[in-house]
């Protein structure tokens, strides 16, 4: 057994096994808190993310200023750009990396639901090789794989709507009002582009995984309330136009 079996993916495989004996035999329970229990481990960073992401939606209007002042002078403004950002103790960066540490609990997890499942006479064989001397892991064999009527083991369309639909849910708190027409376009396309990608990966692979990233969305969700509300789910304000003042939609003049 080579590095990743030793440290990250024996370990995931006997702490699942061992979950779902305490939690009535549900693998699909089990799942759930390891979900939590990961992203509650990580919850500084996810909170760090989320700040971030709410200091870079309030300085949208000093960044639609500076695009304006220096519109013909690209060098300059994303010098001034990137000061801005060092003012304000904004990485935008920054808030990709809780995604990028997750991609190898992700790659773990799907194959850990592969074995434990035993899709295959193969997986099922080399599953031993993974187990623990623990009396508990191997009363907790074979683990049911169904959860809530589906089997965890292959996809499930429904499981792959919840996670594009929470996705998309996520990603509007968190996008920020571009003023800026192209930045709004490319937010556009990253807000379509980000879930539909998930639900094909939902649909591709086993709905273990889409129980994960669901579960992790709605942990975001949640937690991304409680910092700065319903962020760009709220509906966009009307400004009255220079000189005039707002009437329902029509903007009247004043005298």
């Amino acid at each position: 057994m080579n590095i990743w079996d030793i440290a990250i993916l024996g370990p995931m495989i006997n702490v699942m096994i061992v979950f779902s004996h305490y939690l009535f035999g549900s693998f699909g329970l089990a799942i759930i808190v390891l979900t939590l229990l990961i992203r509650s481990a990580m919850l500084p960073l996810t909170l760090r993310q989320l700040r971030s992401s709410k200091k870079l939606q309030d300085l949208q209007g000093k960044m639609a200023e500076l695009q304006k002042k220096y519109a013909r002078d690209q060098q300059k403004l994303a010098a001034e750009q990137m000061k801005l950002y060092r003012e304000a103790g904004v990485n935008p960066i920054g808030c990709l990396l809780p995604m990028l540490i997750q991609m190898p609990i992700w790659i773990a997890l799907y194959q850990s639901i592969i074995r434990i499942s035993g899709t295959s006479p193969d997986s099922f064989l080399s599953l031993s090789s993974y187990l623990y001397s623990w009396d508990i892991v191997y009363q907790a064999l074979p683990v049911d794989n169904m959860f809530l009527g589906m089997n965890l083991a292959y996809p499930s369309i429904l499981l792959a709507i919840l996670v594009g639909g929470s996705m998309w849910v996520q990603q509007k708190m968190t996008t920020p009002i571009a003023q800026d027409p192209s930045q709004q376009a490319q937010s556009q396309i990253m807000l379509i582009m980000m879930p539909l990608m998930f639900t094909f990966f939902s649909i591709t692979f086993s709905s273990g995984l889409a129980l994960y990233w669901l579960a992790s969305n709605i942990f975001s969700i949640v937690l991304q309330y409680f910092i700065s509300g319903w962020g760009g789910l709220r509906p966009a304000r009307n400004k009255p136009a220079a000189g005039g003042v707002i009437e329902g939609k029509k903007v009247v003049k004043k005298k």
